[in-house]
């Protein structure tokens, strides 16, 4: 499978804004503030064959940006709901965003065995 080229990458990592800057309010997509859009782009995005130590680099360099986003847990949010393949999303990596997913799964799961038992045991 062939990786998608890391500018195309970058474009639909935070959807463009359409029209002029405006303050953030209730209704404007959560993207509008995110601290990314403004100039480090690269950081979010493996460049093709990047060495370990480069990529590790890269990355933290990016969370770093993420930690002060605004809106961070949104970013990761949707990066969990899509599920986004590649890159930094609200600080997590793809590897740590298929942990978290994990990790949900089986909290899932367990609470839907839980709430069987109990509507068996209610009604026994």
């Amino acid at each position: 499978m062939q990786q998608p080229s890391r500018q195309s990458l970058q474009v639909a990592a935070v959807p463009a804004q359409r029209g002029a800057a405006r303050d953030r309010t209730d209704d404007a997509p959560w993207h509008t503030e995110a601290v990314c859009r403004r100039d480090e782009a690269g950081l979010f995005f493996a460049p093709s064959k990047e060495p370990t130590a480069a990529r590790l680099s890269r990355e933290e360099a990016a969370k770093r940006v993420c930690a002060r986003c605004p809106v961070m847990v949104e970013c990761r949010e949707h990066a969990l709901l899509q599920p986004e393949p590649y890159g930094v999303w609200g600080g997590l990596t793809a590897a740590e965003r298929r942990v978290v997913l994990a990790r949900r799964r089986r909290r899932d799961l367990e609470l839907q065995k839980a709430a069987h038992a109990t509507g068996i045991a209610a009604a026994g």
